[in-house]
């Protein structure tokens, strides 16, 4: 089973620089985009209708082009789920959840803190709340695979620059070690890192100073995965090039 997990800085931009012709080559069983920055009634084109696929969103209702998430599926799910029950982040389009039998995949989409510190304390909020849930999938006995944008570094090792970013959203301590406790204690896989145990490799680059030119970049997007999917994982790969957004899709193949 092949997943893709992308977040696409606005799905329309995506789609006019070749992102649904590049994921229609892709063979690809599940398609999780993170900010679509559009309600779905404004994606009826045939180009955001790929062959073969269902698509399924949740859009941002609290302000119009912001955040939203989708998944594209080639089977039907058995169930959307499309909110964890917290109005403030279920209405900021953030979550979306198809199930297929035993096995959860999730669309998430993770606060950024980096506009103002508002959004930093509501980023905090939303970690301590979701992280019972989180528990609560794995408990459940269910297979998870969470896909999406963290908008967490986890170490030195996940961004280019580590010693400069420790004050700053997305790199900050209290970040890395609520990341830490989600892998470490509760017991979370991170897809990429189990692959590549020292892989120093990005999926998200500033757009300022050239950065993805000179590869200054972070990895903020993440496939994780429930224990009982670990085993699942065989290969996993960043597709920097072609550009589509400021970040780049990320695929795992799991034996399913």
């Amino acid at each position: 089973m092949r997943i893709i997990s992308f977040n696409a800085n606005g799905i329309r931009s995506a789609a006019n620089k070749g992102f649904f012709n590049w994921f229609e080559a892709q063979n690809a069983d599940v398609l999780c985009i993170q900010e679509t920055k559009a309600q779905e009634h404004q994606l009826g084109d045939a180009q955001f209708k790929p062959d073969g696929y269902q698509g399924f969103f949740r859009d941002a209702s609290t302000k119009k082009g912001y955040s939203g998430v989708a998944i594209y599926s080639r089977r039907e799910p058995d169930a959307v789920l499309t909110g964890l029950g917290w109005v403030p982040f279920d209405e900021e389009g953030r979550y979306i959840e198809a199930r297929f039998g035993d096995l959860s995949v999730i669309s998430l989409y993770l606060p950024s803190g980096s506009s103002k510190e508002e959004r930093q304390q509501f980023k905090f909020e939303v970690m301590d709340w979701i992280r019972p849930k989180f528990a609560a999938m794995l408990a459940s006995g269910r297979k998870y695979v969470i896909c999406g944008d963290w908008n967490i570094a986890h170490t030195a090792m996940d961004i280019k620059n580590a010693k400069s970013n420790e004050k700053n959203s997305g790199y900050l301590p209290e970040e890395r070690e609520w990341l830490t406790q989600l892998i470490e204690s509760d017991g979370w896989v991170d897809a990429y890192r189990k692959l590549r145990p020292e892989g120093q490799d990005y999926t998200w680059w500033s757009q300022r100073g050239a950065a993805r030119a000179k590869n200054v970049g972070w990895r903020i997007d993440y496939q994780m995965v429930s224990a009982n999917m670990a085993s699942a994982i065989q290969e996993c790969s960043i597709t920097a090039e072609p550009k589509f957004s400021d970040h780049a899709p990320f695929t795992v193949d799991y034996d399913l």
